[in-house]
C-alpha cells in the first residue's frame, strides 16, 4: 500500500508534522503547567483590586485607603496590605495573620514565572506590588490556585489544542499530500514512459516539479530522442543494406542461372554473364569492406597509427594517383600549398584515404573543363585543408546530412554502379573525427562544392 514515492513521501512529510505539532503540545503543556489559566485570572482580579485601591486613595474627600482596602478585601475575597516607605506594614486587612507576610524581595522575574510570596507558614501566595505616591507600597495578594495536571489538560490545553493544532495538523497534511504529488508524478511519468521504451511511439515527458526532477526529466527525454534516432539510424542502416546488396545480389544470381541452365549458350554470352558476375562481386566487396571500415571507427578499434605526416607530399601523391581518371574525364587538378607547411600528427594511410574519397566523390561530379583543387593553409592551431570542385553543387537541404551513411544528395545524379553506395563520405568524417579534427562542406548549386578539413597541430590523444 505504501510501496509508491508518492505515498512515502507523503508518510514522511505527514511524520515530520506530527512529531512538530507533538514537540509544540508538549512545549505549550509544559507552559500552561508553569502557568495555567486560573493563576492569570487570579493575578489579573489582583491588578484590577489594586488599580481600585490605588485610585480611591488619591481622589481627595474620598474615603480613607484604610476604609477602601477593607472593602476591597470584602467584595474581592483578596487581601490588601500597606507598607511604609521602609517595608513596615501599616495596614493588613488579614489582622489575624498580620506580620505573617513581609515585603517580597525585589527580584528579577524570570519570563513567564508568577509573582509569588510566601507568607510565614510558608503558604504561597500571588500578589500585585505598586508604589504609591506617598512613597508607600500597595501589595494586593490572594492565595495561589491548587491545580492539578488533569485539570490543566481538560480545561487549558485541550481546548487551545483542538481549535489549533487539528485544524493545523489537517492543513499541513492536505499541503503535504499535494508536495508529495508535485515530486512524484512526474516521476511517475518517467516511469510509465520508461517502461514503454524502445518503442518508438514513445513521447517526451513534460517536464514539471522541482528543478531536480525536472533536470532528470530533461535528460531522459534528451536519452529517449537520441534512442529513437538511433532505431531509425538502424533501421536506415538495415534497409540501405539491404538494398545496397539486393542488386548485385540479383545479378550475380541471374547470371549464374543463364550459365546454368544454357541460356548463356555461346563463348561471348558466358563471358559477359562472367564479366558481370565478376564486377557486382567485387561491388559487394567493396560494400564490406568499407561497413566492417566504418564499424572499427565506430568502435575505437580501427587501426590508427598516429606519425608525422608530410602534407604536402601527402596532397601530390593523391593527384598524381587520380591523373590517368582525370585525363578521362577532361578535368584538371590543382595543388596549392602553403610554402614551409609544418607536419601534422596523423596516420597517413587513413589520411590518404580521406583524400581520395574526396577526390573521387569531386571528379564524379565534375563536368569536363572543369577543375579541381586542393590546398592547404595554417589557421592559428589548426590545419585546413581543402579539396575544392567546379562540379554541379550540393543543395542546401542535403548539406546538414551529407557525411550521413548510404546518403545521396540526388539520387538522379547517381549514375550508377561507379559511383558507390554512399558510404565513402561517412567514412571521411569518421576518419577526420578520430584524428581529433572536423570536416565541413561549403557548396551551391551549379558552383561547385568545398571540403574543408580542420586537423589539430598538436598532439591529440587518440581513442584506443
Amino acid at each position: 500500500m505504501f510501496s509508491s514515492l508518492r505515498s512515502r513521501l507523503w508518510l514522511s512529510y505527514a511524520f515530520i508534522i506530527i512529531t512538530a505539532l507533538g514537540l509544540v503540545a508538549v512545549a505549550l503543556l509544559a507552559y500552561l503547567l508553569r502557568n495555567p489559566i486560573s493563576y492569570r485570572q487570579t493575578l489579573e482580579r489582583l491588578q484590577a483590586v489594586q488599580t481600585i485601591v490605588a485610585e480611591r486613595a488619591n481622589v481627595p474627600q474620598s474615603q480613607s485607603i484604610f476604609a477602601s482596602a477593607q472593602k476591597a478585601a470584602q467584595t474581592f475575597s483578596v487581601r490588601v496590605i500597606l507598607f511604609s516607605e521602609d517595608k513596615q506594614v501599616l495596614l493588613d486587612t488579614d489582622e489575624k495573620q498580620k506580620d505573617s507576610i513581609s515585603f517580597p524581595e525585589q527580584k528579577k522575574l524570570r519570563r513567564n514565572a508568577q509573582p509569588i510570596v510566601r507568607d510565614k507558614k510558608g503558604a504561597v501566595w500571588l500578589y500585585s506590588l505598586e508604589n504609591l505616591p506617598d512613597g508607600t507600597y500597595l501589595l494586593v495578594a490572594s492565595p495561589r490556585p491548587r491545580i492539578s495536571f488533569l485539570n490543566v489538560f481538560n480545561d487549558d490545553f485541550l481546548p487551545l489544542f483542538f481549535q489549533v493544532g487539528v485544524v493545523a495538523l489537517l492543513l499541513s497534511l492536505v499541503v503535504a499530500f499535494f508536495f508529495s504529488r508535485w515530486i512524484a508524478d512526474p516521476l511517475q511519468k518517467v516511469v510509465v514512459a520508461a517502461r514503454s521504451a524502445p518503442s518508438a511511439e514513445i513521447k517526451a515527458v513534460e517536464t514539471s516539479g522541482p528543478h531536480e526532477v525536472q533536470e532528470l526529466t530533461r535528460a531522459f527525454n534528451a536519452m529517449i530522442a537520441r534512442m529513437q534516432a538511433s532505431q531509425r539510424s538502424q533501421r536506415e542502416f538495415v534497409a540501405n543494406v539491404s538494398h545496397e546488396l539486393k542488386t548485385p545480389l540479383t545479378s550475380i544470381q541471374g547470371f549464374a542461372q543463364a550459365m546454368l541452365d544454357g541460356t548463356a549458350n555461346t563463348d561471348e554470352s558466358r563471358e559477359q554473364a562472367a564479366k558481370i558476375i565478376y564486377a557486382e562481386s567485387g561491388r559487394m566487396h567493396r560494400l564490406v569492406l568499407d561497413l566492417l571500415d566504418l564499424a572499427r571507427l565506430d568502435s575505437g578499434t580501427a587501426d590508427i597509427t598516429m606519425s608525422p605526416v608530410n602534407m604536402s607530399a601527402l596532397l601530390n601523391a593523391v593527384a598524381e594517383k587520380f591523373s590517368p581518371q582525370l585525363q578521362r574525364a577532361g578535368v584538371t587538378i590543382e595543388v596549392d600549398i602553403l610554402p614551409s607547411l609544418p607536419t601534422v600528427l596523423a596516420d597517413g594511410d587513413r589520411m590518404a584515404q580521406v583524400f581520395t574519397n574526396l577526390v573521387d566523390n569531386a571528379l564524379k561530379f565534375t563536368p569536363r573543363g572543369g577543375m579541381i583543387s586542393l590546398r592547404a593553409s595554417v589557421q592559428n592551431t589548426e590545419m585546413l585543408i581543402s579539396v575544392t570542385d567546379t562540379g554541379s553543387g550540393i543543395p542546401e537541404e542535403a548539406q546538414a546530412h551529407i557525411f550521413g551513411r548510404f546518403y545521396q544528395a540526388d539520387p538522379a545524379r547517381r549514375g550508377g554502379e561507379q559511383h558507390g553506395a554512399g558510404l565513402g563520405l561517412a567514412i571521411a568524417h569518421e576518419i577526420v573525427q578520430a584524428h581529433g579534427g572536423r570536416i565541413s562542406v561549403r557548396s551551391r548549386l551549379g558552383e561547385g562544392s568545398s571540403f574543408d578539413i580542420f586537423l589539430p597541430l598538436l598532439k591529440t590523444k587518440m581513442p584506443k
